[in-house]
């Protein structure tokens, strides 16, 4: 048995913060704003794994009116939701996520961000794509306020 789901997420730039994109660090002038670390690309993984779930979103499990998550490494939230996909009897089939923004430029850090996904997905890297795209300078990311990320999950019914 396969479902698919389907992850979006938008955060706004911030000075003072680091860039978490993917798990790592990236150099930027500015980080995102948001309750946890506002790892964009990590965020629509945990979505769209708890969309082809029927789950809800990442807000259900980890609200941003609640401390205990303040500043959380997104890692965790997702490790914590592969965990309740593995609870379910699933596995990731593949996923597919796109990073939208002008800037800075993403592909020198897409091979480390794909090695710390397929690990936090317990899943082979050849099952991980990352791509990086901007919006030719129009909308809210090309004018360099935020980033959004989208990603694509299928996951499938582990055999018994």
């Amino acid at each position: 048995m396969f479902r698919i789901g389907h992850g979006f997420d938008v955060h706004a730039f911030e000075a003072g913060r680091p860039l978490i994109i993917g798990g790592i660090e990236i150099p930027h002038d500015r980080g995102l704003k948001g309750h946890s670390d506002a790892d964009v690309l990590l965020h629509t993984m945990a979505d769209a794994i708890l969309g082809a779930l029927a789950l809800g979103d990442i807000g259900k499990f980890f609200p941003d009116t609640d401390a205990a998550f303040k500043d959380m490494d997104s890692k965790v939230l997702l490790s914590e939701v592969v965990e309740m996909m593995i609870k379910k009897g699933y596995r990731i089939g593949n996923i597919d996520a796109v990073i939208m923004a002008e800037r800075p430029k993403f592909r020198p850090h897409i091979d480390d961000m794909r090695d710390v996904a397929a690990s936090l997905l317990k899943t082979d890297l050849s099952n991980v794509n990352i791509k990086a795209t901007t919006t030719e300078k129009l909308g809210f990311t090309g004018r360099g306020e935020g980033i959004a990320s989208e990603a694509v999950v299928l996951i499938e019914k582990v055999e018994e």
